[in-house]
């Protein structure tokens, strides 16, 4: 299969795609666009970005092409040598796992709109950029030559994201004998030292964990915007980033934290879900969903220890860990939905209804509520075993004894293992808390006891969202807490709270709602369809959507103090 990529007019977004596949004697010729990209668990719907298409044989005359699906075409080629598809996609959005072309840079994920042939993915792939002759290019794939680069399958092609620019800074370091590079694209002034000293300080307890690391070179993709951004995509031999505003990338204070959180969780892909993968996604369908119940393990295991990787290599202290821990803590308590739907059954859903809330207090998150059990399963596994193992373990094992056998993990496999490491039936804890969802704060505050850490539980530091349950999203209710004053009162999703006791809102309700807190509260609202709608509510000591602190205790036993130790792998 080759593939040339071009464009003549960036300011318009349409990039011209051309793909050529031998015919091989066939009588017709199968391409799908994929349907979904890894590391986003809901259909994609890239075809709908495609404005032209034809196909060619191999002297240029049309043949005969039909949508066969909503991204699939069946070209009929009988007595033909060769299928020339040529095509345009538009790409305009820019974030770390889409296509963007403008007069600065063209990035692409090959997910989004390379198309591919049924039969042959398997086969090799030559990938041509026609570009500026001073465009470098970012990308984990092999060059031939200048902007011409290969891939042993079609999967390796899609899994190789790159940005080619003129702007491109770079900056490369070698750790245990594989290549890192550092690709940034946008308004950003690299310290480099600093970067490389921090990169290093988490990819040294990553590759210490499994023994080695499964590439010779590894890319950082960085998108640094000039707005609000926070997005990482990970790949087989690199990631994309996306990450702004410019200014605060840097800033210890800013968003620097952020940049270091998403690149130690990304790189930690690389192992866990790139190579280590649901046995459902063994090897990857793109046509159409890929069900699988083990989101906690793909996702969930990787929020833990991306975080708990830069705590082990010292670059984030007590302090920068807790914040990570906190806010895991309140993704969880600030939403209902982790009682009413499992972890398990929640990343099946994904497909459903993606990455949005959907209706309210529906369903988990696979990222927090995966990262909890990642974190008290550790616990039962150290608990078990009397220290002698512990969630590494189960990682390693998942490393050496499947991916290297070419095995996926099954629901099963996961559970199996985590009882051998554990030393015990863990039936109940899975019932609970992986197919089941009960409440955690139990097995939590056990976990945290274990290594001498304590969780304190406050109100939102907002306090309508503390004290009347509600978060809203642009001035609108997006969330209401169950059992709340807003729920009694009859707030719903989508309501606008514009007027409490006769005087209007300016952005102040926070302020007028404490204020009144003493007093029965009438409050005037429209609902998501304008009209008006009146709401009494009566405020107590009583709150709802919280924020949380971990610290250690006052005082470690001396069991404490070897767990802690053993934890942070000192």
């Amino acid at each position: 299969m080759k593939y040339i990529v071009s464009y003549s007019h960036p300011s318009n977004h349409y990039i011209d795609i051309q793909v050529e596949a031998e015919v091989n004697g066939s009588e017709k010729l199968n391409f799908q666009l994929p349907a979904w990209r890894p590391g986003r668990y809901e259909l994609g719907n890239f075809a709908k970005n495609i404005q032209k298409l034809s196909a060619f044989d191999e002297n240029g005359k049309s043949l005969s092409i039909r949508k066969t699906t909503k991204d699939s075409w069946e070209v009929k080629c009988l007595g033909n040598s060769k299928v020339v598809l040529r095509y345009n996609y538009f790409a305009n959005e820019l974030n770390a796992g889409s296509t963007f072309l403008d007069s600065k840079q063209l990035y692409m994920n090959p997910l989004n709109c390379l198309m591919y042939e049924l039969d042959r993915t398997l086969d090799k792939c030559e990938l041509h950029l026609k570009l500026a002759a001073d465009y470098k290019v970012a990308i984990a794939l092999p060059k031939s030559e200048q902007h011409v680069f290969t891939a042993e399958s079609f999967d390796e092609l899609a899994d190789s994201p790159f940005i080619a620019s003129a702007s491109l800074q770079h900056h490369s370091f070698k750790l245990s004998g594989t290549l890192f590079h550092l690709w940034f694209q946008g308004e950003f002034k690299p310290d480099w030292k600093l970067l490389e000293k921090d990169f290093i300080g988490f990819t040294q307890p990553q590759i210490e964990l499994f023994g080695d690391f499964p590439t010779e070179e590894y890319h950082y993709l960085f998108q640094i915007l000039p707005h609000s951004a926070y997005h990482g995509v990970e790949h087989s031999a690199s990631t994309v980033i996306a990450l702004g505003p410019s200014y605060n990338v840097l800033k210890k204070d800013g968003r620097y934290e952020d940049l270091l959180g998403v690149s130690s969780h990304e790189l930690f892909h690389t192992w866990n879900v790139k190579r280590i993968r649901p046995i459902e996604m063994v090897p990857y369908d793109f046509a159409k969903e890929n069900y699988s119940k083990l989101g906690y393990l793909s996702e969930g295991a990787t929020t833990w220890y991306g975080d708990l990787t830069l705590y082990r290599g010292k670059v984030f202290g007590d302090a920068a860990f807790f914040r990570t821990f906190n806010q895991i803590l309140e993704r969880h308590y600030n939403n209902p939905g982790a009682l009413n739907m499992s972890v398990a059954d929640s990343s099946f859903d994904t497909w459903l209804d993606g990455y949005v809330l959907g209706v309210p207090n529906r369903k988990a998150s696979i990222y927090t509520e995966g990262a909890l059990n990642t974190f008290m399963l550790d616990v039962e596994i150290r608990k078990g075993s009397k220290g002698k193992n512990s969630f590494d373990d189960v990682l390693k094992s998942f490393y050496n004894n499947y991916y290297k056998k070419g095995k996926g993990i099954s629901e099963s496999d996961y559970k199996a293992e985590i009882e051998k490491f554990a030393e015990g039936d863990l039936t109940a804890y899975f019932d609970n808390y992986i197919n089941g969802a009960r409440d955690y704060t139990a097995q939590l505050e056990a976990a945290l006891e274990f290594f001498g850490l304590g969780m304190k539980r406050l109100p939102s530091p907002v306090f309508y969202e503390a004290y009347l349950g509600v978060k809203l999203l642009e001035n609108k209710v997006a969330m209401v807490f169950p059992n709340s004053p807003a729920e009694h009162g009859g707030i719903s999703v989508n309501d606008e709270i514009v007027i409490v006791n006769g005087l209007k809102i300016n952005n102040d309700l926070s302020e007028w709602l404490e204020y009144f807190k003493d007093a029965p509260i009438s409050m005037g609202a429209f609902d998501q369809h304008g009209s008006a709608k009146r709401i009494m509510v009566n405020l107590t000591d009583d709150f709802y959507f919280s924020k949380y602190e971990v610290s250690w205790n006052a005082e470690l036993t001396p069991f404490q103090e070897v767990n802690r130790k053993a934890w942070r792998g000192f």
